[in-house]
């Protein structure tokens, strides 16, 4: 294995326990507005992955880019999926509409 290689790998596993660590101290009422910054980053690395993808260094790169793609464009909608809901929950009314029954 390449040094590269070596160090991208302890960056990943480094960077995933960090990630643990700070979410799991977050208290629950502010999980829903750290997600709403969380999607300018996950926005982020959607322009990375497509990069990825594209650059066609070699058919796992391709294939591990394309994965990357749609990883985050699933994180990303549902992050703003998520959000819309819980400022809906805010507007007068609760985010139901008026004049019907329920």
């Amino acid at each position: 294995m390449s040094d590269a290689l070596i160090i991208s790998i302890y960056v990943f596993v480094l960077a995933t326990f960090v990630g643990v660590e700070v979410i799991s101290k977050v208290p629950p009422l502010l999980h829903t507005p750290l997600m709403s910054g969380s999607n300018a980053i996950s926005g982020i690395t959607l322009v990375g992955s497509l990069i990825a993808a594209g650059e066609g260094h070699g058919g796992v790169s391709v294939v591990l880019g394309t994965i990357a793609v749609v990883l985050a464009t699933i994180n990303v909608v549902g992050g703003f999926l998520v959000t819309d809901r819980m400022l809906r929950m805010f507007r007068a009314g609760g985010g139901r509409k008026s004049g019907g029954a329920s």
